[in-house]
């Protein structure tokens, strides 16, 4: 047997006749930008997060761009965020002219530990972004608490998360805007790249629109330096087809998550420390990630043995050569640096088989007692 870590072919085989209707539809009407269907996923996104907006753009990564830009994060600002994720976030601070100020993770759940980020707090200090990793939100509570003590912003990144909460909070609702990407590995995926900034903010709703557009207000009058990062038609087009399954996509992931957590606990609880679902959070499992002190040599095995695995993610941001200049070392964030280190993402999607779940247990079992 073999375990992708992803398998797309399934979900598209069931839904290859809808999505093809929709393809065509917008071939046929000949409307490629900004059309019909970006509008309806627009919508029905923001719906969907408890907010009034959906701005829909190029991908992720431009969509936390794009959101600082509108809440007016800029050259001097500091902005606190997690160095355990991917380098979208940092990248997108420094792409706004602004710098990224680094905070350790809370080591149960990966993701930025609000008991740290006042010590990180100063003067110049104008956003905090919380990641929500692996699919489980940040304690946004905690962190609006925190912003509205410090009159911060609060940009969430929820490229892995759409549909995660925290009590009856979704993503979106407590941040003054949330992005999503919709890579096509997400929960969401599109066939292409696609991102969206959703905000209750009225003001930053309008300056993303604009921004996404080269900063044009009227067509040709710019009176901001934007650039070209819109959602394209035909991948909201996807988007439309696929949105309906996403819970029930969520909720197979959640299935597939607590089988994991059965298996691995009973075989190889003392080797390994599977996900934790932290109490009151309801996680949406884009990946399933364990610890183990021996993650290379337990890759290099599966692999071997037909296995799938990836690391999410294996250096840091702040010990990242492209940030050497933060004047950052190994040692500041250890929990962070324990993560990159010893965390290992198992395979994970909708589709995946009980057999399969079964064989990549087995297999870590067989590692471990050195069969």
């Amino acid at each position: 047997m073999k375990v992708p870590m992803l398998d797309l072919s399934e979900q598209y085989a069931s839904l290859k006749t809808e999505v093809l209707e929709a393809l065509d539809g917008v071939m046929s009407s000949s409307v490629f930008i900004l059309g019909s269907n970006v509008k309806k996923l627009e919508a029905d996104i923001a719906e969907y997060s408890h907010v009034a907006h959906g701005i829909g753009c190029g991908n992720g990564s431009d969509a936390i761009h794009i959101a600082l830009q509108a809440a007016g994060i800029g050259a001097g600002d500091e902005v606190i965020t997690t160095p355990f994720t991917f380098f979208a976030t940092g990248g997108a601070i420094v792409r706004a002219g602004a710098t990224p100020v680094y905070c350790d993770i809370d080591p149960v759940s990966f993701n930025i530990d609000p008991a740290e980020i006042e010590k990180h707090i100063t003067d110049k200090t104008k956003a905090i972004i919380p990641v929500h990793l692996y699919g489980q939100m940040a304690d946004m509570v905690s962190i609006r608490k925190i912003a509205d003590k410090h009159n911060l912003i609060v940009i969430e990144d929820a490229a892995q998360a759409i549909g995660a909460k925290q009590g009856d909070f979704t993503v979106g609702e407590l941040g003054d805007a949330a992005t999503y990407s919709f890579f096509p590995t997400k929960n969401l995926g599109a066939y292409g790249d696609g991102g969206m900034v959703v905000t209750n903010n009225d003001d930053i709703a309008e300056k993303s629109r604009v921004i996404r557009v080269h900063g044009s207000k009227p067509k040709y009058y710019h009176a901001v330096l934007g650039y070209n990062s819109r959602l394209d038609e035909l991948q909201a087009a996807v988007l439309n087809v696929k949105f309906p399954h996403l819970d029930t996509w969520s909720e197979q992931r959640r299935a597939h998550a607590d089988f994991y957590t059965q298996l691995l606990n009973e075989k190889v609880g003392e080797y390994i420390k599977t996900p934790v679902k932290v109490e009151g959070f309801h996680h949406v499992f884009h990946q399933y990630t364990i610890l183990t002190e021996r993650r290379g040599e337990l890759q290099a095995y599966l692999k071997e043995n037909g296995v799938d695995t990836m690391i999410y993610y294996p250096l840091p941001l702040h010990i990242q050569p492209v940030f050497e200049s933060l004047g950052y070392k190994l040692g500041d964030f250890p929990n962070a640096e324990k993560a990159a280190n010893e965390a290992l993402s198992l395979p994970m999607f909708p589709e995946l088989k009980e057999e399969q779940q079964q064989f990549v247990v087995e297999k870590i079992a067989a590692f471990f007692s050195g069969k």
